[in-house]
């Protein structure tokens, strides 16, 4: 099995360490990462410039490149670049989850959706901050349940969010809705800069029927299926209706 492991933290990022050493044991493991962090950039690509790609002695036994662009460049690079093919794209693992309306800014998810769109599997792949020993502990059960159901014969890409915890449930959920508000606030040193801060507006109430990606907070790891189709299909179908 040939896995392509990407992310949006940084070549450098304590996650993608982690999860290489997990992979390995499924098979050969190719690495290749933005040279710093991309947080936040989406599903950005770079075609204005020429982009730096460097081959990096990282993790003894994997071949690791380093290329200064986004995550979405990085999976473009290791598909079409180098001409390769792989069984699975993992990408993350991401510093921080990955959950309702925030995914439209994820470049780890958006990795994972261009994976798909040039022909591969993929799994976008989030936990709490820090949380890296507790959510790969718990990636051989994620990868059974996967394998079990025969969720890559239904589907190519999936959002996979772990909470730090042990967790006692898998639930297939969808997209929820906004769970961050930003503010801008100058700098002290440069009235002329601002620096964004994000906060938490979402209040989670307990509600153990809930499907959406927020039942992390019932100690349950999250797979959602992604898909890249941004039709409101309701609206298409009201105007299209003869």
């Amino acid at each position: 099995m040939r896995i392509l492991i990407t992310n949006d933290d940084g070549i450098q990022g304590e996650g993608l360490l982690h999860l290489v050493k997990w992979a390995r044991k499924l098979g050969e493991v190719v690495v290749a990462a933005p040279k710093v962090e991309q947080s936040g950039k989406s599903h950005a690509i770079d075609f204005t410039r020429p982009i730096e790609i460097k081959e990096v002695p990282l993790i003894e036994g994997v071949r690791c490149y380093s290329m200064d662009s986004t995550p979405a460049d990085c999976v473009r690079f290791a598909l079409l670049g180098l001409k390769k093919r792989y069984d699975l794209v993992i990408s993350g693992i991401n510093n921080g989850f990955n959950i309702g309306s925030d995914i439209l800014y994820s470049g780890t998810v958006s990795a994972a959706l261009e994976a798909v769109s040039l022909g591969a599997r993929a799994i976008a792949l989030s936990t709490e901050p820090g949380a890296y020993d507790e959510a790969m502990a718990q990636m051989d059960r994620v990868m059974e349940y996967i394998n079990e159901r025969g969720l890559f014969e239904l589907h190519s890409a999936y959002n996979i969010n772990i909470p730090r915890e042990q967790a006692e449930e898998i639930r297939i959920t969808r997209q929820g809705g906004p769970f961050y508000s930003d503010d801008f606030l100058p700098t002290a040193e440069d009235p002329t800069l601002y620096m964004p801060t994000g906060k938490c507006i979402y209040e989670y109430r307990g509600d153990p029927t809930l499907d959406t990606d927020t039942v992390l907070h019932d100690k349950c790891i999250s797979i959602m299926p992604l898909c890249f189709d941004r039709t409101e299909r309701e609206i298409y179908k009201k105007l299209t209706d003869k």
